[in-house]
């Protein structure tokens, strides 16, 4: 029983300072995709500005320039930019 008291400490370590902070973040990552909405200025993951011209189920059309829309994955969004234009979620 000695034995197993270290691997339980280790495994409580990591689970408060890498898997907890993790989980609360993808949860902040998903709500934050959920409340898309037109006319916010985004960051996609790839780094494409761009503002939301429309919202589906899983993809978001966005405007990156005059005359020019892409098609991205909901996923895709890192995240919106604030009205001063600071980043919100990174």
């Amino acid at each position: 029983m000695v034995n197993l008291l270290p691997l339980v400490l280790i495994f409580f370590v990591f689970y408060f300072l890498i898997i907890k902070p993790q989980k609360s973040k993808e949860k902040e990552h998903r709500a934050m995709l959920n409340s898309l909405a037109k006319n916010q200025e985004v960051v996609t993951t790839g780094g494409i500005h761009g503002t939301i011209v429309n919202v589906k189920e899983k993809t978001v059309t966005l405007r990156v320039d005059d005359n020019v829309k892409i098609e991205v994955d909901k996923s895709c969004i890192a995240y919106v930019k604030n009205v001063q234009g600071a980043n919100q979620g990174v």
